[in-house]
């Protein structure tokens, strides 16, 4: 046994690289990622390719080790140089990702230190730090300091979280999900439906309220299908309001929409996963008043604070209603009180994660290293960037524009003298889509096609806006 112990351990030798190794690796790693992050300013925001990143099967998984250089030409080939360029100042699509370089500092260091960031006695400060910062968000949307929060994986996440919450909070039972109504919109984000589904509620009774003629909900609509919903025996339990739809980037009503759910003991939940940390800016507050009334918020630093994807998080209002749906016990963890005093609520006892990565480095690195004046100007400068282009954009002919934008997304689309519309843009926006300079992508309302285009990346400037309006002006001459 000892000579096989001797054996394996010299066979595992290349799981623990000296210092000298790790200063090679480090600096041709380091290399490429400046020189990425230097290409990234003036790069195209969509490159598409014929082999779709293939290579990378083109390479197994080998006994031996490799060399970096010859790795990171693989990565640079078949995943930098293929697809969407998050962080690109031209990525105007879907809700725009951008890639601080603070917050990928912060996830080289939450790698390295590894600390176990699910357990309070595990790693108290870690804990501390990101209970700091879901405090710090229910501070600037008006939260209570009785709420509890959640750093997750993505807005997704911190939705299923929050349905889980609002389930356990009504006591509902699984005969009484068929009974149980939830109101929402044809705007409401699709991970929803999706959280419904994973729990275990699929089954319940789904109203979609009418929306207004800027796509927002309508409250005395939803006091309606309330009213009539209790009247016939249902249990009205669950009502989901937008501050910031993906679609067109409204924000329904909040505290209309309160006071309906005040009056009949609705969990409100708002998915603020878009527009919730606008919050931050002084301009977008009344806008986003009611948000504070919820239940329950989404929020997601992959968005408004320019984080890397896997930032998300939520906020309830009372922080039992986390506790009760995700407190647990275990008897191999009966030495937590012996450990350390916990004075924090565990990360694990608010979300369905128990291993969880130290995900609040790469927030708490960014916002102290360069401030938090400076997300609240950037996110300012969307918001106008938006209206710039809203207002550039429906001084072109045959150009009609969505409703005018409430955050940074706004909704357009040509009216050809001839043919079809839809058919039109849909050519459009292949066409632009393919130049790649700029990325767009579309969207249908009230069964029509329209495109959008949505400011958030960081590094999105007036000078990107300019050239997504010259683009597109240029190559509607075309079609």
């Amino acid at each position: 046994m000892k000579d096989r112990l001797a054996q394996l351990r010299t066979l595992a030798r290349p799981l623990e690289p000296d210092l000298r190794l790790r200063q090679r690796w480090m600096e041709e790693i380091n290399a490429h990622a400046q020189g990425f992050v230097e290409a990234l300013a003036t790069g195209p925001a969509f490159r598409s390719s014929q082999h779709e990143g293939k290579g990378v099967l083109a390479s197994p998984l080998s006994e031996e080790p490799e060399e970096p250089d010859l790795l990171l030409k693989l990565l640079a080939e078949n995943i930098e140089h293929t697809g969407v360029n998050l962080g690109a100042p031209g990525l105007l699509a879907f809700i725009p990702i951008s890639s601080l370089y603070a917050a990928a500092l912060g996830d080289y260091l939450a790698a390295v230190i590894n600390p176990y960031a699910g357990n309070y006695f595990a790693s108290p400060g870690a804990v501390r730090l990101e209970n700091l910062l879901t405090r710090w968000m229910a501070e600037f949307v008006g939260y209570p300091k009785t709420c509890a929060g959640d750093l997750t994986s993505g807005g997704s996440m911190a939705n299923l979280s929050a349905v889980v919450a609002a389930r356990e909070h009504r006591e509902l039972k699984a005969r009484e999900y068929e009974k149980a109504v939830v109101y929402l919109t044809s705007q409401t984000h699709h991970s929803i439906a999706k959280a419904l589904r994973i729990a275990g509620m699929s089954g319940c009774v789904t109203r979609e309220i009418p929306l207004d003629s800027a796509y927002r909900m309508r409250p005395d609509l939803l006091e309606q299908a309330t009213h009539a919903d209790q009247q016939a025996g249902l249990l009205p339990w669950l009502v989901v309001a937008s501050a910031g739809s993906t679609d067109t980037g409204t924000i329904d009503p909040l505290n209309a929409i309160a006071d309906v759910a005040q009056a009949h003991r609705l969990w409100l939940h708002v998915d603020g996963a878009y527009g919730a940390m606008f919050a931050l800016c002084a301009s977008a507050r009344e806008a986003l008043s009611g948000m504070e009334r919820s239940d329950s918020l989404t929020l997601d630093p992959a968005k408004g604070l320019f984080m890397p994807c896997g930032s998300g998080a939520v906020l309830v209002r009372n922080r039992q209603d986390l506790l009760s749906a995700y407190h647990y016990d275990a008897h191999y963890l009966q030495d937590r009180s012996s450990l350390a005093s916990l004075d924090e609520i565990s990360p694990s006892e608010l979300s369905p994660e128990l291993t969880r990565p130290f995900r609040g480095l790469r927030l708490w690195l960014s916002l102290k290293l360069i401030g938090v004046r400076a997300f609240r100007a950037a996110l300012e400068e969307k918001l106008l960037l938006a209206r710039y282009f809203f207002d550039r954009v429906r001084e072109l002919d045959h150009v009609e524009v969505g409703p005018p934008p409430d955050l940074s997304v706004v909704t357009f689309r040509w009216l050809p003298g001839t043919g079809d519309p839809d058919a039109y843009n849909q050519r459009l926006l292949n066409a632009v889509q393919r130049d790649g300079r700029v990325f767009l992508t579309s969207t249908r309302l009230n069964g029509h096609f329209w495109i959008r285009l949505a400011v958030l990346c960081a590094t999105t400037h007036q000078e990107h806006i300019d050239l997504a309006l010259e683009i597109l002006k240029e190559t509607s001459k075309t079609m």
